[in-house]
């Protein structure tokens, strides 16, 4: 075979071979932006905009084995350079009728709850803390019809794939509706995730909280379970984390729900996104 049949028989496979890098690297890109997103998404204290849609549906609640859903729409906002982080929950409530096997009590909007972390410099241990208030816009059926206030705070280490924290906070109700009970309540959750590759993850990211003015046989709620997930980049561009995770509620007030199925969709906003949009 001379030189110029070589050529003729591997030119078709030279051109998909220059037509085909270009799609090889723009799809190792994503996997590597899908990745450090999924990283960044761990992080509640990450420099990045985000606005997760976290629904929970509480299972087996009351007589009747009723199902509370709460949605919880949470904009994360960065300001100062990544130094304060905003982090409000917007909760969208349906309450069943607990002495029935059917119908509605409530729906609608709850308590809203704002906090503020400041965030320092650190290496190794990345930390925040500031305050959080709740602010009683779910009226006498949905709310507590109290305003509370108190610190929370959160703390994270993320070694190689990992990502170990917790978020804490108790508030304390100083002001609203005499009539209705003071509020005394911590929440605690806790989170662990395993990067996977690719976007995926698993994790577990159970909250536990505890009502100080009940009685000790009906203060807690501590759930068990885990779950996963994986970033996306919905049509190529824009960044999309989905996950859920079930949790057996381990010890519960005789009232408490049994189980609770979390699902969520958080869109990220990255700064390379939101640079783009400026240039353009």
């Amino acid at each position: 075979m001379n030189s110029s049949d070589y050529l003729k028989r591997i030119f078709p496979f030279l051109l998909m071979l220059l037509y085909l890098s270009p799609l090889v690297l723009l799809a190792q890109e994503q996997e590597d932006a899908e990745e450090n997103l999924s990283t960044q998404a761990a992080n509640p204290l990450a420099d990045l905009m985000s606005f997760p849609f976290q629904n929970n549906l509480n299972m087996n609640q009351g007589p009747f084995d009723r199902n509370t859903n709460v949605l919880n729409i949470q904009p994360v906002i960065p300001l100062a350079g990544g130094r304060v982080i905003t982090r409000t929950i917007i909760p969208i409530v349906n309450i069943p009728d607990y002495g029935s096997e059917s119908g509605t009590f409530s729906s609608g909007l709850s308590d809203i709850v704002f906090t503020t972390f400041y965030v320092p410099e650190s290496s190794g241990i990345t930390w925040g803390a500031g305050p959080v208030i709740e602010l009683p816009t779910g009226g006498a059926n949905r709310g507590t019809q109290k305003w509370s206030a108190g610190p929370s705070a959160v703390m994270l280490v993320q070694p190689g794939d990992w990502t170990f924290g917790a978020l804490a906070n108790n508030t304390w109700s100083f002001a609203g509706d005499a009539n209705r009970e003071e509020v005394n309540r911590m929440l605690l959750n806790l989170f662990v995730v395993r990067q996977l590759g690719d976007g995926w993850y698993v994790n577990s990211a159970p909250i536990i909280t505890a009502d100080w003015t009940a009685d000790s046989d009906e203060r807690w709620i501590i759930p068990v379970g885990a779950g996963g997930g994986k970033v996306i980049m919905l049509g190529g561009k824009l960044p999309v984390n989905l996950q859920t995770q079930l949790y057996y509620n381990a010890i519960r007030p005789d009232f408490g729900p049994e189980w609770q199925w979390r699902f969520q969709l958080q869109i990220l906003l990255p700064k390379s996104i939101l640079s783009k949009k400026k240039a353009e």
